[in-house]
């Protein structure tokens, strides 16, 4: 499964579960409204991600070789903006959500995209580009 679908299906489950057990109205309004800041914020930062290796015309898809090993722009600050702003995205909407039983879904997401995606990505910039991808590995963190 790539990202893309275990974004959507964990923000499906995230709606699904506050629809269906609640649990306690964790984020109050007006703070709930804050979640519009991140979800915009991470919205952002993965179009700026997207528009990044269109430009250098590497592959989005995780499951397809590289061309071009981007270090520049968000790539300096993470070696994955692009996971990055989706998780502040999925953040911003349980926060906005305000209750307790979606706060689960995004911490699953992330720990998949760590344990899962990330390294078999690694992997495959290491294979491509060996030494230039090692040492901007260890220049730059992993999320943030």
């Amino acid at each position: 499964m790539t990202p893309d679908s275990y974004f959507i299906i964990f923000l499906a489950l995230s709606i699904l579960f506050h629809m269906a057990i609640p649990l306690v109205r964790l984020i109050p309004f007006p703070w709930n409204l804050f979640g519009i800041v991140l979800i915009i914020g991470g919205i952002i930062m993965t179009l700026i991600t997207n528009s990044a290796l269109l430009k250098n015309r590497t592959s989005i898809q995780p499951f397809e070789t590289p061309d071009v090993l981007l270090t520049s722009g968000l790539f300096k600050l993470s070696r994955n903006p692009l996971y990055l702003g989706m998780a502040i995205a999925f953040v911003g909407v349980v926060v906005t959500i305000g209750s307790l039983s979606p706060f689960i879904f995004p911490i699953i997401f992330v720990i998949i995209i760590n344990r899962v995606i990330i390294p078999f990505e690694e992997n495959k910039l290491e294979m491509v580009f060996g030494d230039k991808y090692l040492d901007y590995k260890t220049k730059t963190r992993r999320w943030i």
